[in-house]
């Protein structure tokens, strides 16, 4: 995803409410395994939308949506996709807007189905009007919420089956990932950067749900007590400092070229403890702002980080 400047990135996902490919071992353009979606019984409904028939002109305006679409093996029926659905590589991307969307323009794809993260100026009531089948995918809040929304688009799609398979190689790579994990007297804590402006994420986001399955303490947390930040505050330098985090996560190193060197020349975090041990991790922007397969990868990132940490 191109990323928008922080500030507006923080803003966007306070009001809407927002959380923040494949899994590690297959492309997110190889379908996964599973029956033919032959076998999937049409009319298919999942919540209040009916699909009559395998839709065969997708258009997905959330990069989200069309990593899940291509993971379960709908790629070949996405006609196009919104401008910052940028994996996999081959994804049709077009000039559409998931952020500002306009129904006129999307129903010039002539879709049989769109799929969308949000409801921005009242995009699912204009598309219906024009009987354009919308299937909205907001922004998880935990992992299950990733897993029902592959589900249901496998259902949508025809690849229930190719769902189901998508959903159990991630159940068993996170498993696998966190069960090593050593058991240690302190938690750790971290630093999770969306910006250098310093906006964070809490515990209560779908990004730090990831980090408290790693046994993480979030610092930004009792920065938004309250949730009046939808679970996103920013945060200040004299806060940070003071609470001397072991790790900090950047997930603005594609965006805003951020990196150890760079963090270490900010006023005062030199003495950070994630400074001085070497602990400053880059994360790939994309993966940590989308819930889809590839945070198996994310979760990898981070574990392989901290299991460097002697317990």
């Amino acid at each position: 995803m191109s990323r928008r400047t922080p500030r507006l990135f923080a803003a966007t996902l306070a009001v809407a409410a927002l959380a923040l490919g494949a899994c590690a071992e297959k492309s997110a353009d190889q379908p996964a395994a599973g029956t033919s979606s032959a076998a999937i019984a049409y009319p298919v409904t999942v919540g209040s939308l009916t699909l009559d028939k395998r839709p065969e002109k997708i258009v997905s305006l959330s990069p989200t949506a069309t990593e899940m679409l291509y993971a379960i093996g709908a790629g070949p029926q996405v006609s196009a996709v919104d401008d910052q659905s940028n994996y996999p590589a081959d994804a049709p991307k077009s000039d559409l807007s998931g952020f500002q969307p306009n129904a006129e323009a999307i129903a010039g794809k002539s879709p049989d189905l769109v799929v969308l993260s949000n409801d921005t100026n009242k995009i699912v009531d204009q598309l219906g009007k024009l009987k354009i089948p919308v299937y909205l995918l907001p922004a998880a809040t935990t992992l299950d919420d990733s897993y029902r929304e592959i589900t249901e688009l496998g259902a949508l799609t025809g690849h229930a089956d190719q769902a189901a398979d998508v959903t159990g190689r991630m159940k068993d790579d996170i498993a696998k990932l966190v069960k090593d994990l050593p058991q240690r007297a302190e938690k750790l804590t971290y630093f999770h950067e969306l910006g250098p402006e310093l906006y964070s994420a809490t515990s209560k986001t779908f990004i730090g749900s990831l980090y408290s399955q790693v046994g993480l303490t979030n610092i930004a947390d009792p920065a938004d007590a309250d949730g009046k930040n939808f679970g996103y505050p920013q945060l200040s330098q004299e806060f940070i400092v003071k609470a001397n985090p072991d790790f900090v996560f950047l997930a603005d190193s594609k965006c805003c070229q951020q990196n150890a060197d760079s963090v270490k020349a900010r006023s005062g975090w030199a003495g950070l403890n994630a400074v001085k041990n070497n602990q400053v991790v880059a994360l790939d922007d994309d993966i940590a702002s989308r819930w889809g397969p590839r945070v198996v990868d994310l979760l990898r990132v981070i574990i392989d980080a901290v299991a460097k940490v002697p317990a």
